[in-house]
């Protein structure tokens, strides 16, 4: 139906006659001559009616907003001065002589050319916002990494298979989608959570090199950067370590920040253990733009009484430590009240802080509530740790590690912000040596940190009954920007290590053969060493274009709810489907699932 696309119209084509296809971005009527925004995928170019043309000009004079036409006649030149160098035909404009409208158009529920536009009025007519230029060029960047990493990994002898979707359940994380089976009433399956297994099977059954741009679910409370389903580039190879995963994966998100976006990542990318990465910046994802870092106290704490420090460094997992602030003695007391409600959100039960006014005048120099409290020799260890210098300001944390972790590491990046100094560019970082297990409080019991296929460095091995707490993980991040964009492990590969594994995280040999006998038989039978990792691709290509949340780099995605504005889903569904599958719905259940 077009000869040509908008950004195909260049100077070399003037005085040819061709067609062109799109919607009505804007409709300007100057005095007799009318002007239409003709915009297609591509771009804009303007379109000239002129009342010579009755035909056509009849029908300009009709259109609006939004309304799809067909145009037909020749390229000319604009007048001099008239040019738009903003535009890829703001040289040239089009002469309709025929214009036919394929469809029209009521007034839209939103301005297309405007922003702030509500988040739930965009997705509930995604079609529309898919028009913007903004969100069809954040689908086209998706699409240039999708084609990116394929070629990468295809040249690399990485074969694309693709894995069950419909699968077993086998909760270790996440809660599971499950899905009814008509032909086994009572039994379900479920939605994979990741192809985990099952490419560790592909190892088994001697592939060696695999790899899959594949959807995983995950029932699971959700966040900007999360989604109930969500798009994964998984990778796995047999027969190697840790140090030829990232040799594999490094170059490809390098490379793909060269092609794509003009960028160098650096070369190589540093390292950086796991507990490095919580002492100096409380979490395990470090946005390395940030200068701030944390300094330890826990050890001075245990020798002052004052109750909240010496308190929390006595207890078994207890931290305390700060966080300087150059310059952040100017910092009001409404702006410190903020900070204390934020630190609140991460369980914090307050946020003590020291001004630092002077240096030679020893606690007197000091501005805080609880200075009092602290001897000189604390504070001036303190001083000499943290590297405070006149004008700054010390938040600090005291309470189990974890809650301090969480509370100043969280701080440190709100913070950075508020104050301008997180640098410009992009860091990547692999975080290493992670623990193989954290303490589940709720559960009491161990749980996997990554998940429970994760392979235990060696000298682990004797610690996963004995000291689980001590035992470290064969698992790397791979971090940017204070975003976890990617993470994987060396695998087990031999049946008794992951049996002694099961142990440590409680699973009795009778679940372990309910649950995963399937994998343990295939360790049987001479697996390989293997190793992998995965990518989430909505994240990266989220970083990428610089959108705020992974929603505006998904064509349909879902709200912070779960749910679907545009099609109303999840929905009640017949009573004769759910007595096809067995299922009848408890008397009371709500809207909102919660039952009366």
């Amino acid at each position: 139906m077009r000869t040509h696309y908008s950004n195909e119209t260049g100077t070399e084509l003037i005085g040819s006659e061709i067609i062109l296809c799109g919607w009505v971005q804007r409709r300007r009527d100057h005095g007799g001559v009318i002007f239409l925004d003709l915009r297609d995928r591509e771009g804009l170019i303007q379109i000239v009616v002129d009342p010579s043309q009755e035909e056509a000009f009849a029908l300009a004079e009709q259109v609006r907003s939004e309304y799809v036409l067909r145009v037909r006649g020749p390229l000319r030149a604009r007048p001099a001065g008239s040019e738009n160098p903003d535009i890829a035909s703001g040289a040239v404009e089009l002469q309709a002589v025929a214009i036919e409208v394929l469809n029209r158009s009521e007034p839209l529920p939103f301005p297309l050319d405007e922003d702030g536009i509500s988040e739930n009025l965009r997705l509930k007519y995604r079609y529309l916002d898919l028009r913007r230029p903004e969100m069809a060029g954040r689908l086209r960047l998706r699409h240039q990494v999708n084609r990116y990493l394929r070629r990468y990994l295809d040249e690399r002898g990485f074969v694309d298979v693709e894995t069950p979707i419909l699968t077993r359940s086998t909760p270790e994380g996440a809660r599971d989608y499950l899905v009814p089976s008509r032909t086994q009433p009572g039994h379900f399956f479920a939605l994979p959570q990741s192809p985990q297994i099952f490419k560790q099977l592909l190892m088994v059954g001697g592939l060696e090199r695999y790899y899959q741009i594949t959807r995983c679910f995950r029932d699971e409370d959700l966040r900007a950067d999360r989604q109930p389903e969500f798009t994964q580039v998984d990778i796995e190879a047999s027969f190697v370590d840790e140090a030829a995963v990232m040799a594999i994966a490094e170059p490809m998100i390098r490379g793909l920040f060269r092609e794509l976006l003009d960028v160098d990542l650096g070369d190589p990318f540093p390292r950086m253990p796991y507990a490095e990465a919580i002492r100096r910046y409380g979490v395990d994802r470090p946005d390395l733009r940030n200068p701030l870092e944390l300094t330890e106290l826990t050890d001075l704490a245990r020798t002052v009484e004052f109750k909240v420090f010496r308190a929390a460094a006595e207890l078994p997992q207890g931290r305390v430590a700060c966080l300087r602030v150059p310059g952040g003695a100017d910092l009001s007391r409404t702006q410190i009240d903020a900070y204390t409600e934020f630190a609140a959100i991460y369980g914090a039960k307050g946020l003590a802080w020291i001004k630092i006014n002077a240096l030679d005048g020893g606690s007197e120099g000091l501005q805080s509530p609880i200075v009092k409290f602290l001897p000189e020799t604390f504070l001036q260890e303190m001083l000499q740790r943290s590297g405070a210098q006149v004008g700054d300001i010390l938040f600090f944390g005291a309470d189990r590690a974890k809650i301090v972790n969480e509370t100043l590491g969280n701080l440190r990046n709100r913070v950075a912000a508020d104050r301008g100094l997180l640098e410009g560019g992009w860091r990547a970082v692999w975080i290493t040596d992670f623990p193989m297990f954290e303490y589940d409080d709720q559960e009491d019991r161990w749980v996997s940190t990554h998940h429970p296929f994760t392979a235990p460095q060696e000298g682990s091995l004797g610690l996963l009954q004995s000291h689980p707490e001590k035992a470290l993980a064969r698992a790397y991040d791979l971090v940017l920007n204070g975003n976890e964009i990617g993470g994987g492990s060396i695998r087990i590969h031999r049946r008794e290590v992951q049996e002694q594994v099961f142990a440590a995280l409680g699973i009795d040999p009778e679940e372990a053969r309910d649950k995963f006998g399937f994998l343990l038989d295939a360790l049987s039978y001479g697996a390989p060493p293997h190793g992998g990792l995965a990518f989430g691709l909505d994240r990266l290509v989220m970083l990428m274009s610089g959108a705020d949340t992974i929603r505006d780099v998904i064509a349909f995605p879902k709200t912070q709810k779960a749910g679907c504005l545009l099609t109303d889903a999840p929905n009640r569904v017949a009573e004769r489907q759910l007595r096809e599958l067995g299922i009848r719905l408890r008397p009371g259940v709500l809207d909102d699932g919660q039952a009366s």
